[in-house]
């Protein structure tokens, strides 16, 4: 690594803190200066990494013996409001993992601390850096209004990932936590306002805080008369049938995400799975006088096709330019905290029963 390099301070080891290293200690440009996490992860870490970087199970001491320019954030996301500001405070741009904050007023505090310090934040949006999402997202624009958007990611978590959901879960619903990603395509599908939701959910398992639930769908309803909703569940007890659904339609067709391999039995809480395409199947609605379709369906198949590890070091890449060429992150930002008040406004409605109306 140059003079010139990014000193970074890596924040929780778990699958995103770990995949976010991989990829600072790759590109050109970042040098990792620090591991923080409070358990053994950081050994575990550091030792995939090849060894020799400092570790720290105490945020703060890490921050202030390291120095860093930049921190990113993989923690829980009751820590990332409290984190996020400490590192700004101190003078670093911030790669925060979503959600922003586990309240919308924290997401807000956020944003204006980061305005204040002159400094970037970026939020993990891994499939903004997708290609083939952003192919979805651009077909779908194309199919004419209003939209009906049609998602689902439930997981039969077990062995690793049910500790890990059920460690988020003390803190966030699934809709929450897993949603603000759909409910952002959903935004950029339609770039229209949400105006309200609905929501139902679940509570299936002793093993979450009785406040909780482990399963949850989301409506929401635009303001152009689109319409989508989301579906989340998390546990060993969840289906893995219709697992991953990812449909639009609109006037015009539909565009289809068809995963036949990471939407195969058994890879339903796999990481690797969550972010591919495989294939866009895009529908023509058009017809002639005896009904018959006048345009056959349309299969895309993008050659880049990143997996996880390499949508980490495309967010990492965006982060350095965003950092090396002062990236204007108003809208970024904005959009971050949109989809959270859209989430929570969901999980208000799990609560009370009743439909909530956006501002």
């Amino acid at each position: 690594m140059s003079n010139t390099s990014i000193k970074v301070l890596v924040v929780g080891c778990g699958n995103m803190g770990a995949s976010h290293a991989f990829a600072y200690q790759r590109l050109d440009g970042f040098e990792i200066c620090g591991i923080v996490s409070t358990g053994k992860s950081k050994e575990v870490l550091n030792e995939k990494l090849g060894g020799g970087y400092p570790l720290f199970s105490d945020y703060t001491q890490a921050l202030a013996t390291t120095k860093p320019d930049a921190v990113c954030i993989s923690t829980y996301p009751d820590t990332h409001e409290q984190f996020c500001i400490q590192a700004l405070e101190a003078g670093c741009h911030v790669f925060i993992e979503k959600p922003i904050a586990d309240t919308v007023e924290g997401a807000e505090r956020v944003v204006a601390a980061a305005r204040k310090a002159g400094k970037k934040v970026v939020v993990g949006y891994i499939l903004r850096h997708h290609p083939s999402w952003a192919k979805f997202v651009e077909i779908a624009q194309e199919l004419g209004k209003p939209l009906v958007m049609r998602m689902n990611l439930n997981q039969q978590s077990h062995g690793y990932m049910w500790d890990v959901h059920r460690n988020l879960m003390k803190s966030l619903s699934p809709i929450v936590d897993c949603g603000v990603h759909y409910i952002d395509v959903m935004c950029q599908m339609t770039r229209s306002k949400p105006i309200r939701v609905s929501a139902i959910g679940a509570r299936m398992t002793n093993d979450i805080p009785a406040t909780n639930y482990n399963y949850g769908q989301l409506q929401i309803h635009f303001e152009d008369g689109s319409v989508g909703w989301y579906e989340a569940g998390w546990g060993p007890m969840m289906s893995e049938t219709a697992f991953f659904v990812k449909d639009v339609i609109g006037p015009k067709g539909c565009v289809s995400i068809v995963a036949k391999d990471a939407g195969a039995a058994g890879k339903s809480d796999n990481v690797d799975s969550h972010t591919k395409t495989e294939s866009l199947r895009w529908h023509h609605a058009d017809i002639d006088a005896s009904n018959e379709f006048t345009r056959p369906d349309e299969w895309i198949d993008l050659q880049d096709e990143p997996d996880h590890q390499e949508l980490c070091n495309r967010e990492q890449r965006y982060f350095l330019k965003a950092i090396q060429e002062n990236l204007d992150l108003t809208d970024h930002l904005a959009d971050a905290v949109n989809s959270l008040k859209v989430a929570f406004a969901c999980d208000e409605s799990v609560r009370t029963g009743e439909m909530v109306r956006l501002d």
